[in-house]
């Protein structure tokens, strides 16, 4: 019995140290992840949206317009024309996108901000700007925008205008 009690002791022994192993090795994980996120950049201090608190004594309104660029065929339109909204309040609006033609159409929509400043205070969650929107012949879509203005938006705009101009990006096979 002493041969086996000798064996379980240094399984045993062996199973500690691996434990403690294991234990330091995921307490030394902490700062390797911290310094990993600051040489690629994520950090928690680059969050887009600052404070997400409704300021329910602040009123903006966010005006909302659309536009094509040159000879781009769709019908294209907020569904929504402004809103009054609380900063801090997310909200999401919707856009109307419709393709006139006989041909699959690529486009790209580019967003803009009155005044130029507020961009810094608006900030989208989910937008269809953010990708290439592909229609096929007479395709009609409604696309969100999910936004919120920052609390920190000086106190001298009360009014922002978001603007999209969508532009055709590549000439896509007629179907």
């Amino acid at each position: 019995m002493t041969g086996q009690t000798a064996q379980n002791r240094t399984i045993l022994k062996k199973l500690l140290l691996v434990s403690v192993l294991m234990f330091g090795f995921g307490y030394a994980l902490i700062p390797f992840y911290k310094k990993l996120c600051d040489v690629t950049g994520i950090s928690k201090d680059k969050i887009t949206v600052s404070n997400t608190q409704m300021d329910p004594a602040r009123w903006v309104t966010v005006e909302f317009d659309a536009n094509l660029g040159a000879k781009l065929p769709w019908i294209f339109e907020p569904q929504t024309t402004s809103l009054r909204i609380h900063p801090g309040e997310i909200k999401q609006v919707l856009y109307r996108v419709v393709n006139l033609t006989d041909r699959t159409i690529v486009g790209q929509a580019i967003p803009s901000y009155g005044p130029a400043l507020a961009g810094a205070y608006f900030k989208k969650i989910a937008c269809f700007c953010f990708t290439q929107q592909t229609l096929k012949p007479h395709e009609e879509r409604l696309m969100p925008v999910q936004f919120v203005v920052q609390n920190d938006l000086p106190k001298d705009v009360h009014t922002i205008t978001l603007s999209y101009t969508f532009y055709e990006q590549a000439k896509a096979g007629a179907t």
